[in-house]
Protein backbone atom coordinates (compact mmCIF):
# COMPACT_ATOMS: atom_id res chain seq x y z
CA UNK A 1 0.00 0.00 0.00
CA UNK A 2 2.69 2.45 0.57
CA UNK A 3 4.49 1.61 -2.93
CA UNK A 4 1.05 2.57 -4.20
CA UNK A 5 0.67 5.36 -2.22
CA UNK A 6 3.76 6.78 -3.52
CA UNK A 7 3.02 5.81 -7.20
CA UNK A 8 -0.01 8.12 -6.76
CA UNK A 9 1.53 11.20 -5.33
CA UNK A 10 4.36 10.65 -7.71
CA UNK A 11 1.91 11.06 -10.76
CA UNK A 12 0.01 14.19 -9.40
CA UNK A 13 3.09 16.39 -9.56
CA UNK A 14 2.69 19.78 -10.90
CA UNK A 15 5.47 21.03 -13.60
CA UNK A 16 5.44 24.73 -11.92
CA UNK A 17 8.96 25.59 -10.67
CA UNK A 18 10.51 22.39 -11.97
CA UNK A 19 14.02 22.45 -13.80
CA UNK A 20 15.55 19.88 -16.22
CA UNK A 21 18.70 18.27 -15.67
CA UNK A 22 20.87 18.11 -18.55
CA UNK A 23 21.69 14.84 -19.70
CA UNK A 24 25.15 15.20 -19.82
CA UNK A 25 25.83 16.25 -15.77
CA UNK A 26 25.03 14.48 -12.40
CA UNK A 27 21.88 14.86 -11.37
CA UNK A 28 21.51 18.58 -9.19
CA UNK A 29 18.54 18.51 -6.84
CA UNK A 30 17.10 21.40 -5.89
CA UNK A 31 17.58 22.52 -2.37
CA UNK A 32 13.54 22.49 -1.41
CA UNK A 33 14.08 18.54 -2.15
CA UNK A 34 17.08 17.09 -0.39
CA UNK A 35 16.19 14.25 1.79
CA UNK A 36 15.98 10.38 1.20
CA UNK A 37 15.09 8.77 -1.88
CA UNK A 38 11.55 7.46 0.00
CA UNK A 39 11.21 10.76 1.31
CA UNK A 40 11.44 12.51 -2.43
CA UNK A 41 9.54 10.53 -3.47
CA UNK A 42 6.62 11.20 -0.92
CA UNK A 43 6.75 14.70 -0.99
CA UNK A 44 8.58 15.69 -4.34
CA UNK A 45 6.22 17.87 -6.87
CA UNK A 46 7.59 17.43 -10.08
CA UNK A 47 5.72 15.55 -12.38
CA UNK A 48 6.77 12.32 -13.68
CA UNK A 49 10.07 12.10 -15.56
CA UNK A 50 9.25 11.61 -19.49
CA UNK A 51 10.82 10.98 -22.66
CA UNK A 52 9.64 11.45 -26.46
CA UNK A 53 9.54 8.25 -28.12
CA UNK A 54 7.76 6.73 -31.52
CA UNK A 55 4.95 5.08 -28.61
CA UNK A 56 4.75 8.33 -26.63
CA UNK A 57 5.63 9.59 -23.22
CA UNK A 58 7.11 7.25 -21.10
CA UNK A 59 7.05 7.81 -16.75
CA UNK A 60 9.23 7.53 -14.32
CA UNK A 61 9.45 7.42 -10.86
CA UNK A 62 10.66 10.36 -9.50
CA UNK A 63 14.20 11.15 -7.76
CA UNK A 64 14.69 7.06 -9.32
CA UNK A 65 16.05 6.75 -12.57
CA UNK A 66 16.62 9.84 -15.10
CA UNK A 67 14.58 9.05 -18.54
CA UNK A 68 16.54 7.89 -22.02
CA UNK A 69 17.77 10.74 -23.45
CA UNK A 70 15.63 12.27 -26.60
CA UNK A 71 17.32 11.72 -29.67
CA UNK A 72 20.75 14.09 -30.18
CA UNK A 73 19.93 16.52 -33.11
CA UNK A 74 22.03 15.61 -35.25
CA UNK A 75 25.51 15.28 -33.90
CA UNK A 76 27.37 15.36 -36.67
CA UNK A 77 26.19 18.60 -37.96
CA UNK A 78 25.41 20.47 -34.35
CA UNK A 79 29.06 19.54 -32.43
CA UNK A 80 32.28 21.38 -33.44
CA UNK A 81 33.60 17.77 -35.02
CA UNK A 82 32.51 14.40 -35.95
CA UNK A 83 29.54 14.68 -34.11
CA UNK A 84 31.57 14.30 -30.68
CA UNK A 85 28.94 15.72 -27.61
CA UNK A 86 31.14 17.62 -25.79
CA UNK A 87 31.45 20.37 -28.99
CA UNK A 88 30.45 24.00 -29.37
CA UNK A 89 27.00 23.00 -28.96
CA UNK A 90 27.26 21.84 -25.05
CA UNK A 91 27.89 25.44 -23.97
CA UNK A 92 24.25 26.79 -25.11
CA UNK A 93 21.31 28.12 -22.86
CA UNK A 94 17.45 28.16 -23.63
CA UNK A 95 15.76 30.64 -21.51
CA UNK A 96 12.04 30.24 -21.79
CA UNK A 97 9.04 32.29 -21.30
CA UNK A 98 7.16 31.49 -18.25
CA UNK A 99 3.96 33.06 -19.79
CA UNK A 100 4.41 30.95 -23.12
CA UNK A 101 5.19 27.78 -20.80
CA UNK A 102 1.85 28.29 -18.83
CA UNK A 103 -0.34 28.09 -21.67
CA UNK A 104 1.14 24.78 -23.17
CA UNK A 105 0.63 21.04 -22.85
CA UNK A 106 2.93 19.37 -20.28
CA UNK A 107 3.49 17.11 -22.46
CA UNK A 108 5.53 19.60 -25.25
CA UNK A 109 6.75 21.07 -21.58
CA UNK A 110 8.56 17.54 -20.77
CA UNK A 111 9.47 17.09 -24.69
CA UNK A 112 11.24 20.77 -24.39
CA UNK A 113 13.45 19.64 -21.66
CA UNK A 114 14.59 16.39 -22.97
CA UNK A 115 15.21 17.91 -26.68
CA UNK A 116 17.50 20.38 -24.46
CA UNK A 117 18.87 18.01 -22.20
CA UNK A 118 19.88 15.74 -25.06
CA UNK A 119 21.52 18.10 -26.44
CA UNK A 120 23.58 19.45 -23.55
CA UNK A 121 21.62 23.12 -23.50
CA UNK A 122 21.01 24.35 -20.14
CA UNK A 123 17.06 25.42 -19.99
CA UNK A 124 15.69 28.31 -17.46
CA UNK A 125 12.28 29.94 -17.12
CA UNK A 126 12.59 33.76 -16.93
CA UNK A 127 10.04 36.73 -17.41
CA UNK A 128 10.42 37.14 -21.05
CA UNK A 129 9.12 39.37 -23.85
CA UNK A 130 10.06 36.76 -26.58
CA UNK A 131 8.79 33.16 -25.98
CA UNK A 132 12.23 31.69 -26.15
CA UNK A 133 15.79 33.66 -25.70
CA UNK A 134 18.73 31.45 -27.19
CA UNK A 135 22.16 32.27 -26.19
CA UNK A 136 24.90 30.22 -28.09
CA UNK A 137 28.51 30.97 -29.27
CA UNK A 138 27.83 34.87 -27.60
CA UNK A 139 24.97 35.62 -29.77
CA UNK A 140 21.46 35.93 -28.53
CA UNK A 141 18.62 34.85 -31.06
CA UNK A 142 14.28 35.70 -29.44
CA UNK A 143 12.10 33.62 -31.29
CA UNK A 144 8.21 33.51 -31.25
CA UNK A 145 6.87 30.19 -31.10
CA UNK A 146 3.02 30.36 -32.06
CA UNK A 147 1.63 26.49 -31.68
CA UNK A 148 -1.65 26.90 -31.98
CA UNK A 149 -1.79 29.34 -35.19
CA UNK A 150 -5.79 30.97 -35.55
CA UNK A 151 -7.13 33.80 -37.55
CA UNK A 152 -8.58 34.73 -34.68
CA UNK A 153 -5.80 36.24 -33.20
CA UNK A 154 -3.66 37.20 -35.97
CA UNK A 155 -3.34 40.71 -35.06
CA UNK A 156 -1.96 39.99 -32.04
CA UNK A 157 0.59 37.82 -33.18
CA UNK A 158 1.49 40.49 -35.95
CA UNK A 159 1.46 43.20 -33.86
CA UNK A 160 3.84 41.50 -31.23
CA UNK A 161 6.08 40.67 -33.96
CA UNK A 162 5.85 44.33 -34.96
CA UNK A 163 7.48 45.48 -31.46
CA UNK A 164 10.05 42.61 -31.12
CA UNK A 165 11.81 42.91 -34.33
CA UNK A 166 12.68 46.82 -32.92
CA UNK A 167 14.36 44.71 -29.80
CA UNK A 168 16.07 41.95 -31.09
CA UNK A 169 18.84 41.74 -34.10
CA UNK A 170 17.99 38.25 -34.59
CA UNK A 171 14.29 37.41 -34.24
CA UNK A 172 12.60 34.56 -35.56
CA UNK A 173 8.65 33.32 -35.79
CA UNK A 174 8.05 30.23 -35.67
CA UNK A 175 4.03 29.30 -36.11
CA UNK A 176 2.22 25.63 -35.99
CA UNK A 177 0.26 25.09 -39.44
CA UNK A 178 -0.77 21.50 -39.54
CA UNK A 179 -3.38 21.73 -42.22
CA UNK A 180 -3.81 23.22 -45.59
CA UNK A 181 -6.42 25.49 -44.69
CA UNK A 182 -4.21 27.02 -41.03
CA UNK A 183 -1.66 27.78 -44.17
CA UNK A 184 -3.58 28.89 -46.67
CA UNK A 185 -5.08 31.48 -43.52
CA UNK A 186 -1.58 32.28 -42.26
CA UNK A 187 -0.19 33.38 -45.76
CA UNK A 188 -3.18 35.46 -46.12
CA UNK A 189 -2.42 37.23 -42.59
CA UNK A 190 1.32 37.50 -43.62
CA UNK A 191 0.14 39.80 -46.42
CA UNK A 192 -2.47 41.77 -44.83
CA UNK A 193 -0.46 42.79 -42.24
CA UNK A 194 2.49 43.47 -44.70
CA UNK A 195 5.47 41.74 -43.03
CA UNK A 196 8.49 42.73 -45.08
CA UNK A 197 9.95 38.96 -46.29
CA UNK A 198 12.97 37.89 -44.08
CA UNK A 199 12.13 40.94 -41.46
CA UNK A 200 11.47 38.58 -39.45
CA UNK A 201 11.90 35.36 -40.97
CA UNK A 202 8.82 33.32 -40.47
CA UNK A 203 9.18 29.77 -39.93
CA UNK A 204 5.84 27.20 -40.71
CA UNK A 205 6.31 23.53 -39.65
CA UNK A 206 3.42 21.02 -39.25
CA UNK A 207 3.38 20.60 -35.26
CA UNK A 208 5.12 21.95 -32.11
CA UNK A 209 7.63 19.01 -31.82
CA UNK A 210 9.21 19.93 -35.23
CA UNK A 211 8.76 23.68 -34.58
CA UNK A 212 11.10 23.31 -31.57
CA UNK A 213 13.73 21.40 -33.25
CA UNK A 214 13.98 24.15 -36.21
CA UNK A 215 14.11 26.60 -33.22
CA UNK A 216 17.53 24.47 -31.91
CA UNK A 217 18.82 24.44 -35.07
CA UNK A 218 18.34 27.91 -36.38
CA UNK A 219 19.83 29.38 -32.79
CA UNK A 220 23.29 26.86 -33.21
CA UNK A 221 23.51 28.04 -36.32
CA UNK A 222 23.47 31.58 -35.64
CA UNK A 223 25.87 30.62 -32.60
CA UNK A 224 28.40 28.89 -35.17
CA UNK A 225 28.05 31.83 -37.48
CA UNK A 226 29.50 34.16 -34.53
CA UNK A 227 32.05 31.83 -33.47
CA UNK A 228 33.70 30.97 -36.78
CA UNK A 229 33.29 34.47 -37.97
CA UNK A 230 31.06 32.46 -40.90
CA UNK A 231 29.11 36.26 -41.43
CA UNK A 232 32.36 38.36 -42.40
CA UNK A 233 33.76 35.64 -44.68
CA UNK A 234 30.33 35.76 -46.58
CA UNK A 235 30.27 39.14 -46.57
CA UNK A 236 33.76 39.65 -48.00
CA UNK A 237 32.79 36.72 -50.41
CA UNK A 238 29.70 38.81 -51.41
CA UNK A 239 31.73 42.00 -52.17
CA UNK A 240 34.66 39.73 -54.13
CA UNK A 241 31.40 38.76 -56.53
CA UNK A 242 30.36 42.63 -56.82
CA UNK A 243 33.79 43.44 -57.99
CA UNK A 244 33.84 40.50 -60.22
CA UNK A 245 30.66 41.72 -61.87
CA UNK A 246 31.64 45.49 -62.26
CA UNK A 247 34.68 44.03 -63.63
CA UNK A 248 32.69 41.78 -66.35
CA UNK A 249 30.41 44.37 -67.00
CA UNK A 250 33.24 46.91 -67.65
CA UNK A 251 34.71 44.45 -70.38
CA UNK A 252 31.38 43.63 -72.30
CA UNK A 253 30.22 47.25 -72.74
CA UNK A 254 33.85 48.29 -74.23
CA UNK A 255 32.67 46.36 -76.99
CA UNK A 256 30.89 48.79 -79.38
CA UNK A 257 26.93 48.60 -79.26
CA UNK A 258 26.83 46.49 -76.36
CA UNK A 259 25.23 48.21 -73.20
CA UNK A 260 24.45 47.19 -69.55
CA UNK A 261 21.51 45.76 -70.42
CA UNK A 262 23.24 43.27 -72.83
CA UNK A 263 25.84 42.29 -70.54
CA UNK A 264 23.66 41.48 -67.77
CA UNK A 265 21.46 39.19 -70.06
CA UNK A 266 25.27 37.54 -71.29
CA UNK A 267 26.10 37.20 -67.56
CA UNK A 268 22.83 35.44 -66.44
CA UNK A 269 22.91 33.35 -69.63
CA UNK A 270 26.61 32.10 -70.10
CA UNK A 271 28.12 33.14 -67.33
CA UNK A 272 32.20 33.80 -67.08
CA UNK A 273 33.99 36.11 -69.92
CA UNK A 274 35.75 33.02 -70.91
CA UNK A 275 32.63 31.43 -71.52
CA UNK A 276 31.19 34.37 -73.86
CA UNK A 277 34.15 34.45 -76.23
CA UNK A 278 34.06 30.69 -76.51
CA UNK A 279 30.21 31.47 -77.33
CA UNK A 280 29.37 30.49 -80.78
CA UNK A 281 27.01 32.99 -82.55
CA UNK A 282 23.86 31.10 -82.20
CA UNK A 283 24.38 29.97 -78.80
CA UNK A 284 24.36 33.65 -77.77
CA UNK A 285 21.29 33.57 -79.89
CA UNK A 286 19.59 30.80 -78.37
CA UNK A 287 20.06 31.88 -75.24
CA UNK A 288 19.54 35.71 -75.08
CA UNK A 289 17.42 38.52 -76.34
CA UNK A 290 20.65 40.13 -78.46
CA UNK A 291 19.79 40.71 -81.86
CA UNK A 292 21.49 39.18 -84.67
CA UNK A 293 24.03 42.47 -85.32
CA UNK A 294 25.24 42.12 -81.30
CA UNK A 295 25.72 38.38 -81.73
CA UNK A 296 28.03 38.77 -84.53
CA UNK A 297 29.99 41.72 -82.53
CA UNK A 298 30.65 40.21 -79.50
CA UNK A 299 32.06 36.98 -81.51
CA UNK A 300 34.23 38.94 -84.17
CA UNK A 301 35.39 40.85 -80.91
CA UNK A 302 37.00 37.52 -78.95
CA UNK A 303 37.88 36.06 -82.10
CA UNK A 304 39.02 38.49 -85.19
CA UNK A 305 42.01 40.06 -84.20
CA UNK A 306 41.60 42.88 -86.98
CA UNK A 307 38.58 43.31 -85.29
CA UNK A 308 39.53 43.98 -81.44
CA UNK A 309 42.77 45.02 -82.02
CA UNK A 310 41.49 47.91 -83.72
CA UNK A 311 41.13 51.46 -81.95
CA UNK A 312 37.60 51.49 -81.23
CA UNK A 313 35.19 54.28 -78.95
CA UNK A 314 32.19 52.86 -77.84
CA UNK A 315 29.55 55.63 -77.93
CA UNK A 316 26.65 53.57 -76.34
CA UNK A 317 25.36 55.40 -72.67
CA UNK A 318 25.57 53.13 -69.73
Amino acid sequence: MATRARRHRVGTGNWEGSRPVPAAAPPARPSVHRRSPDSASLHSTHPPKRSATSKGFQFYRSGRASPPPCPPLYWSGMASSGGDPSGFIGRGTCMMSTSWRDKQHPNLINFIASFLAANSYRLNFLSLSPDFLFNNGGTSVAFVFETDWSSANEAAVFGRVNTLKRQFKYLYVVVVVPTGEANESFNQSYFKYGMELGCPTFVPVCDPEMGFEKIVKIAHARGVCRQQDITTTMRNERAQAVQCMDAFLRVLTSIPGIDSHDANALAQAIGSIEAVAKASKEFILENTDLSTEKAERIVRFFRDPQYYLSPKINRQSH
